[in-house]
């Protein structure tokens, strides 16, 4: 889904739960048909339900018998998010819809991919991490240091902001558990924005459109 779907009952965390395994995909006139292997993400899941993919929410066709599901994608959503370069063999991270009475780990995040950045740069020290992150025009607005941010499904702190790029900082677990410490220089990744900041900008316009 992205932000042109409607999932108004679906929230995630921005915490990634596994490394998936895309191990099938059919290219079709209109969309994709994506197998992910995720025996964690699918022990409870059922058809219909929503799982985060690289911060992509998809909903689950057919679950398989060796702990991996079917996905349908839209070409629209393809087109507009970094799934369109993912194939077989390809690493995502994984993430099922967070239960109403779940601790918020993260930050609110919807599945909608609002851009994409590609990795800029990777400066490592001794604990963590720095990766620099293009920032789109359309959505650089919304981004602020200290701020939150999703990239490819994962909920991280702004530690730096420019013009044109961001800076998120990564400790060893996340370079370890998820997709973003492994991409390489150039890859693409999704980036949704904090979603209360989309809401505040609506309603200043909505109060300064009702004042003139």
């Amino acid at each position: 889904m992205g932000p042109w779907a409607t999932s108004l009952d679906v929230m995630f965390t921005g915490i990634v739960e596994e490394l998936g395994e895309v191990v099938g995909k059919e290219d079709l006139a209109d969309a994709a048909r994506f197998v992910i292997r995720g025996p964690l993400v699918t022990t409870d899941a059922g058809h219909g339900d929503s799982i985060a993919v690289n911060g992509v929410c998809l909903t689950v066709v057919d679950l398989l018998p060796d702990g991996a599901f079917t996905a349908d994608v839209m070409a629209e959503t393809l087109n507009r998010s970094s799934l369109e370069g993912v194939g077989v063999g390809s690493q995502v991270n994984l993430e099922r819809a967070a239960a109403v009475n779940s601790r918020l780990g993260g930050h609110i995040v919807q599945g909608h991919v609002d851009g994409t950045g590609r990795v800029l740069s990777r400066t490592p020290s001794e604990h963590w991490e720095v990766v620099r992150i293009s920032l789109p025009d359309t959505v650089s607005r919304y981004v602020v240091e200290k701020g939150s941010i999703t990239v490819d499904g994962i909920s991280l702190t702004v530690s730096a902001i420019g013009s044109d790029w961001f800076e998120v900082s990564l400790i060893p677990t996340t370079l370890e558990l998820t997709t973003l410490g492994r991409a390489a220089v150039g890859t693409a990744v999704n980036l949704e924005v904090d979603v209360i900041a989309k809401y505040v900008e609506r309603l200043l316009a909505h109060r300064d459109a009702t004042e003139s």
